[in-house]
């Protein structure tokens, strides 16, 4: 199977590549990133021309939201089948996907998070949600992160959102506007960017006498490195054309 890479001058883009290239099932295919044109990485030199990736069976996205859609809509017409790790997948996203993506194949799949940990995170909370009145997020990233609030974020508060309500006594007036932080399917969610960090969320439950805290981190980048093997290997045989999350790749 050749995998390219796009966004391959990135932080996630060249560890990928050289996850891949040192993978004995897998063949590094070419790498994409107009932004790192002549860099070499894990052996393969960056090009600028995304028609230098046909001919490659799967395409892993970690590129910027700005410019994922038109680069997505690239792969699906060369015939690329694509893991997408870019972050901002909103609901009204993944529909704007599924509509211009279509009928597979190929196939695509869309992860908020790669890490193995963070995906059972969710899935903790989602079936925490029913059992208490309500839940807000704190979710944590190094300063270089280019959007707020995160995927995972995202896609954990429409996970809850879709298994209970928010009940609170009252909901607070503002003093200064965003100090609830921000509204995500009805869920409040608070971003922090610091220097030092990685990738880290915290789900708190409130209910009558007792709270519950979920909270996943992630100290290295190589975390997310298994998931996304793991997604590479599995989204030409998917079900769906577009999927979102690694749940359905893992099982889970």
């Amino acid at each position: 199977m050749i995998v390219a890479v796009s966004g391959a001058g990135g932080r996630m883009g060249s560890l990928v590549a050289q996850t891949v290239a040192d993978a004995a099932d897998l063949e590094l295919g070419p790498l994409y990133d107009p932004d790192a044109t002549g860099s070499v990485i894990a052996g393969m030199t960056v090009g600028d021309d995304p028609v230098a990736l046909a001919g490659s069976d799967v395409v892993v996205e970690f590129t910027e939201p700005d410019v994922v859609m038109e680069n997505l809509r690239t792969w699906r017409d060369i015939g690329i089948s694509a893991v997408v790790g870019t972050s901002g997948f909103d609901a009204a996203r993944v529909a704007a996907l599924r509509a211009q993506w279509g009928s597979g194949p190929p196939n695509c799949v869309v992860v908020p998070n790669f890490s193995i940990g963070a995906v059972v995170m969710m899935r903790l909370s989602e079936i925490a949600a029913p059992h208490f009145a309500a839940a807000e997020i704190i979710e944590l990233h190094h300063d270089r992160k280019v959007d707020a609030p995160s995927g995972t974020a995202i896609a954990t508060a429409e996970r809850i959102a879709g298994s209970a309500n928010q009940e609170r006594s009252i909901e607070s007036t503002e003093l200064i506007a965003g100090a609830r932080g921000a509204n995500a399917a009805g869920v409040p969610v608070h971003a922090v960017r610091l220097p030092g960090l990685v990738a880290h969320q915290q789900v708190l439950f409130g209910g009558v006498g007792e709270t519950l805290m979920i909270r996943h981190d992630t100290t290295d980048r190589t975390a997310f490195m298994p998931g996304v093997l793991a997604a590479v290997r599995a989204v030409g045989g998917l079900e769906e054309p577009v999927t979102v999350g690694l749940e359905t790749v893992l099982g889970i």
